[in-house]
């Protein structure tokens, strides 16, 4: 009688019945057999001697399948956890939040990559997602909110994600609930890493416009710079956070001063124009220097190796051209030398001052080409991030840009 469902065949003497085990599949495929019968196949599993697997395939219909005797496999199996995969290099792992554009190079499009050159882990948070950077006029894109960044600190955590980092950098924030947002997380992974270094660019605005609504300035100073492991704001920026006009280098180091008095170990102050300076030189006008020079400055309350001074500056010829992403790229830079040179953040600012400068002349040359090719608009001056590998893993420092130690 033909077989039926109801009436299944004992398979002959020798020869075991597929067991049916519910295990994870491995997809594979076949047909076993000629005869035209084995065009009626029934699917069937096939338990694997290793984790549990199976083999998914199909058989024909009450055909008998020829398995090995049973066979004990010792395996030895390791386990890697989240927070073991989230070993730091050799270098760190760094966490940044920051902007991000399509095309074009600020924010995270600047920092990430040059941390990943000097040997970081790099995982980018997009405080906005555009289609390019304001500069152009028109741009399109999201703004994250705090609900969203919480979601995604709860989406790391719930995984062990947030054990490892080394290292936090941010950049633009838009908003006071984003901002809340940041600092929470910061002393959520201070929690997890007592060590860990917080690198804050407080992005606020620059030759006296804010980009940012006025309430983040506060927010700033009450709540984010206190947790700054290094603070590095630009000349406008420290005014809006100690209240102060800075014009003298006097200023800068009085500003300096108050802003350590806050929380931060170090605090970097990434363009600064003095004209003091361009006067010591011999110049006859201020002027002249405001539009040739440009002076960084920074002071630290940790020792340093080879100086038993605590701030310092460095100043640099200013190149004639207006290029954008300039002071995210330095903070990365800061970020990746001072690590690289542990108490000697002035050695480590005259590497970054010499990485960032290399990077424009580069940029000023590809931008001079463009132009002579007919090409113009604000393309042009995008940075030269990628050309640039050497000067930013091995700068040039020039003798006129070399640091200064000042007290």
């Amino acid at each position: 009688a033909p077989d039926t469902p109801e009436t299944p065949r004992r398979p002959p003497p020798g020869r075991q019945p597929v067991p049916n085990i519910a295990t994870a599949t491995i997809a594979a495929c076949f047909r076993i057999g000629t005869a035209p019968s084995a065009s009626r196949a029934v699917p069937v599993r096939a338990s694997s001697a290793f984790s549990g697997a199976s083999i998914s395939g199909r058989f024909p219909r009450n055909r008998a399948v020829r398995l090995p005797p049973p066979r004990t496999h010792r395996v030895s199996l390791c386990v890697t956890s989240a927070s073991a995969m989230n070993t730091a290099t050799s270098t760190g792992r760094c966490l940044t939040i920051q902007s991000h554009v399509v095309s074009g190079y600020v924010g995270n499009k600047c920092a990430v990559f040059p941390l990943q050159l000097h040997g970081f882990d790099v995982d980018p948070i997009l405080s906005v997602q555009f289609s390019n950077h304001t500069g152009y006029g028109t741009w399109r894109g999201d703004v994250m909110t705090g609900d969203q960044l919480q979601a995604i600190v709860e989406g790391l955590e719930s995984n062990g994600l947030l054990d490892g980092y080394t290292h936090v950098l941010t950049g633009y924030i838009g908003s006071a609930s984003m901002l809340r947002t940041v600092a929470r997380l910061v002393r959520k992974l201070k929690m997890l890493n007592p060590q860990l270094v917080y690198v804050c660019d407080p992005v606020l605005g620059d030759n006296g416009k804010l980009y940012v609504p006025a309430e983040l300035v506060g927010i700033y100073r009450d709540e984010v710079v206190p947790l700054a492991t290094m603070l590095t704001p630009n000349q406008f920026e420290a005014e809006l956070l100690t209240g102060m006009t800075i014009s003298t280098e006097n200023d800068a180091l009085v500003a300096c001063k108050q802003l350590l008095a806050t929380g931060p170990t170090s605090v970097v102050l990434t363009s600064l124009d003095l004209e003091e300076h361009e006067l010591k030189n011999g110049d006859s006008s201020g002027a002249q220097h405001h539009q040739s020079h440009i002076t960084l400055l920074g002071s630290t309350t940790e020792p340093q190796k080879g100086s038993g001074k605590a701030a310092f500056r460095i100043v640099v010829p200013r190149i004639p051209s207006y290029f954008t992403g300039t002071g995210d790229l330095c903070a990365a830079l800061l970020l990746a030398w001072s690590t690289k040179m542990p108490n000697q953040l002035g050695n480590a600012a005259e590497k970054a001052v010499a990485s960032l400068q290399g990077v424009l002349r580069r940029t000023a040359i590809a931008q001079a080409e463009a132009e002579a090719s007919g090409k113009t608009g604000i393309g042009c001056r995008e940075l030269r991030l990628v050309q640039s590998q050497d000067e930013l893993l091995r700068p040039e420092v020039e003798e006129t840009a070399r640091v200064t130690w000042l007290e």
